[in-house]
């Protein structure tokens, strides 16, 4: 590993794991959205609950590409390496989310203003026709089930490997088992007569989707921006950030302390003269999270004579 590319050996063998469980996310949410495709009917819920399966496999794939991208060695076209991919990825994640969720909200707004009544008819299986309510509702059901499964695997993992992708992922997940229960809800409402039932719940899972993606919008931003690093679930400062500049200004003074994200490592930036005795990472930051700090650089005052 290079100051600016490669994985930390400490965090590898998770790296690895959270790349296994993105597979696994691709080929069970590609079952569940082939399924739901083939009992979709007329449902706006289940057309949304669709879509948003659809758009769940983004922060899978651009996750799997951000973790080749970072293992690439600086070369002289990008010779700061391609650790950035990782906040690249973030941000078209969260992108396609509000997108999505922004294009979601309109159809089931203008489906409530002009009254549409959607209809369920039947299905002729095997010399018998079902309901089609019934196909729509056992999907939703199978539907749940893995997001459930790798959204509670994966969000330990991105805790420990600081990776905002991968946290966007897990949030995905929620979002798609909640879309299941909302869909559930809407088909059995057209059952029931209710023909409100069906878009308010995808307006329902349209708002949500669109809550989420505007927070992880923000963060990306953020993180492009040089901001300094932030919590995976918020925009607030992460912890880590808050220990490091106390652990600088408590050594060097009320010194100014910039900080940056840089996918999952910190680049920081000290506003006094290069010390002769400079403190590692482990020193600043402790054994766990000492993989974090990519570089320390000191820049002396602008008073202050060159090196």
């Amino acid at each position: 590993m290079t100051v600016h590319g490669g994985i930390d050996p400490v965090i590898a063998a998770d790296v690895r794991r959270g790349e296994r469980l993105e597979w696994w996310t691709l080929f069970w949410m590609s079952s569940v959205i082939v399924l739901m495709w083939l009992t979709m009917g007329a449902s706006q819920a289940m057309k949304s609950a669709v879509i948003e399966d659809f758009l769940s496999l983004v922060p899978a794939i651009v996750f799997l590409l951000a973790a080749r991208w970072e293992r690439r060695d600086p070369n002289r076209r990008f010779p700061f390496g391609y650790r950035r991919g990782n906040s690249l990825a973030f941000l078209i994640a969260a992108t396609a989310l509000l997108s999505v969720g922004a294009f979601l909200s309109y159809e089931s707004i203008t489906t409530l203003i002009r009254r549409e009544h959607p209809t369920v008819g039947g299905v002729t299986l095997f010399g018998h026709t079902v309901w089609l309510g019934w196909l729509m509702i056992a999907a939703l059901v199978y539907s749940i089930v893995p997001p459930i499964i790798l959204g509670r695997i994966k969000q330990p993992v991105a805790e420990r490997i600081k990776d905002k992708v991968l946290h966007t992922d897990a949030l995905m997940q929620k979002a798609d088992w909640q879309t299941g229960l909302a869909g559930i809800a809407g088909i059995v409402g057209i059952g029931l007569g209710w023909w409100w039932a069906d878009a308010t719940a995808a307006l329902f899972i349209a708002l949500s989707i669109v809550k989420d993606a505007i927070g992880a919008l923000d963060q990306a931003v953020a993180e492009l921006l040089d901001g300094t690093p932030r919590k995976l679930a918020s925009n607030e400062l992460s912890d880590d950030a808050e220990d490091l500049i106390a652990a600088l200004k408590s050594r060097y003074g009320d010194v100014s302390v910039r900080l940056r994200e840089t996918g999952r490592y910190i680049d920081a930036e000290v506003d006094c003269p290069s010390p002769a005795d400079v403190p590692t990472a482990a020193d600043l930051m402790g054994d766990d999270a000492a993989w974090r700090l990519a570089s320390l650089s000191f820049r002396p005052e602008p008073s202050d004579p060159p090196a």
